[in-house]
Formats: C-alpha cells, sequence, structure tokens
C-alpha cells in the first residue's frame, strides 16, 4: 500500500485493485485556487480517476456541505462512469448537491448520527422582472435533473412526490431516516467527523450538533485572491452555481 498525492487531493491506501477518495470539503467551480485546500473541483476528481482507472474497488468517503451544482454534477457524472465498484461512506454530513454526489456510489454507507440534507436549489441575482422570471424557470430545470438522481435512488415503494416534499422542506435525514428513502445501508452511530463548511450558515434548519462539530476554516489567501474570489461569488451567483 502507498499513499499517492497530486496538487490537490490524496488518493489514500491505493494498491492494485482498491483505493480511497476523500471529499472532504465545500464542492467549487473549477479555478486557479481555493479558498480552503479541503474544497473540491470537478478538475480534482478527474486527475484522480484518471490515476486510478484500472483498480477495481474504489471507496469515497464524504464530508461536505455541498456548493456549486454544476460542480457537483460533473463530479457525480465522472463518478458515475467509473467501472470500478465504488462504495461511498458518509462521514459526517452529504449536504446539498453533496448528497447527489453521494448516489453516485453501488453501495451507499451511513452511519445513524451522520446526516443526508436535500433541499431547492437557490442563488443570488440582480435584474429585471423577466430577468427574474427567467431565473425562476432556470432553477426549476436544474431541480428536475437532480430529481432524476434522486428517483433513481429511491427505495421500492416510495413515491417521487415524498422526496419533493422532502426537497421543498430542506430536510436534514440522519442515516435511519436516509434509510426509509433511499438505497442506502445504515450502520452503527460512529465518532463523525467534523464537517467545517462555509454553507451551514445559509441553511434554513442546520441541526444544532452539525454546527457543533465544524470549525472555523482557515483561509490562505494568494495575491490578487480578494479581488479574484469576488469575481467568482458573482459568477457563481448569476450562474445558478450553488446548491
Amino acid at each position: 500500500m502507498r499513499t499517492v498525492k497530486n496538487d490537490f487531493m490524496n488518493i489514500k491506501n491505493k494498491s492494485s485493485t482498491s483505493a480511497d477518495l476523500y471529499i472532504y470539503g465545500d464542492i467549487i467551480n473549477n479555478t486557479g485556487w481555493k479558498w480552503d485546500d479541503s474544497d473540491v473541483m470537478p478538475d480534482d476528481i478527474k486527475n484522480l480517476l484518471d490515476e486510478i482507472k484500472d483498480v477495481k474497488d474504489l471507496n469515497i468517503y464524504i464530508n461536505s456541505g455541498g456548493g456549486s451544482v454544476f460542480a457537483g454534477l460533473a463530479i457525480y457524472n465522472m463518478l458515475k462512469r467509473s467501472m470500478a465498484n465504488k462504495t461511498v461512506y458518509v462521514d459526517g454530513v452529504a449536504a446539498s448537491i453533496a448528497s447527489v454526489i453521494a448516489l453516485a456510489g453501488d453501495k451507499v454507507i451511513i452511519p445513524s448520527n451522520a446526516f443526508l440534507m436535500i433541499h431547492k436549489p437557490w442563488t443570488g441575482m440582480y435584474g429585471n422582472a423577466n430577468d427574474f422570471r427567467k431565473m425562476a424557470e432556470d432553477l426549476d430545470r436544474i431541480e428536475s435533473g437532480i430529481m432524476n438522481v434522486y428517483k433513481e435512488n429511491m427505495k421500492e415503494g416510495v413515491e417521487l412526490s415524498t422526496i419533493q416534499e422532502l426537497v421543498d422542506a430542506e430536510t436534514w435525514l440522519n442515516g435511519e431516516e436516509a434509510e426509509k428513502y433511499f438505497n442506502i445501508e445504515v450502520i452503527e452511530a460512529t465518532e463523525a467527523a467534523a464537517c467545517a463548511s462555509d454553507y451551514f450558515d445559509k441553511y434554513n434548519k442546520t441541526p444544532n450538533k452539525v454546527v457543533e462539530k465544524t470549525v472555523e476554516k482557515p483561509i490562505e489567501l494568494p495575491k490578487n485572491a480578494i479581488n479574484e474570489g469576488e469575481k467568482l461569488k458573482f459568477m457563481n451567483e448569476i450562474e445558478l452555481l450553488e446548491l
């Protein structure tokens, strides 16, 4: 066994037949820098999958507060295309678009004290009435695509309308609750990993136990990062990139 490193993330415990991949951070778009080293871009996942394309078993560990819709969907689709047998473990929380990424696994395992959170996509914008009407229509189309992922992973007998109600309400499901609706395996409670995310204070119903386990993320910005960061946030808002 050995650890393979690249510029962004680590592939841990790689052997000729298996590898462990960690998605421990917010999901962001491809950029030249990150607010935090734990942030995950589609290019990170692509590079890692290219390194381990011959492994038969891929263990994916997730602890993420969510982030960019389109980046998350890209990661989901890349993982789905992987020919490896994929087992996803939600170590603490898979919130928002990270809940979609979690369902890319052939097998999804969530401890009873970990969380899956699903909600409606949202964004910030400015413009006239026509702009807002188009934005609402775009958000509905994005939500429809996300609902298709949830539909493919629903437990037999569950109605899509039930999942829609949970999405509309911003619902935090612990492992035992998530098992009622989705094809996942729940295991006994473990020591949940802390998850530091920029998104927890934006959600309406973040459980106290999730907040209590978080720590403030250190920010180390390179030159010109503030200007670039404001530009990126603006682009995220007008391009509907946050879920």
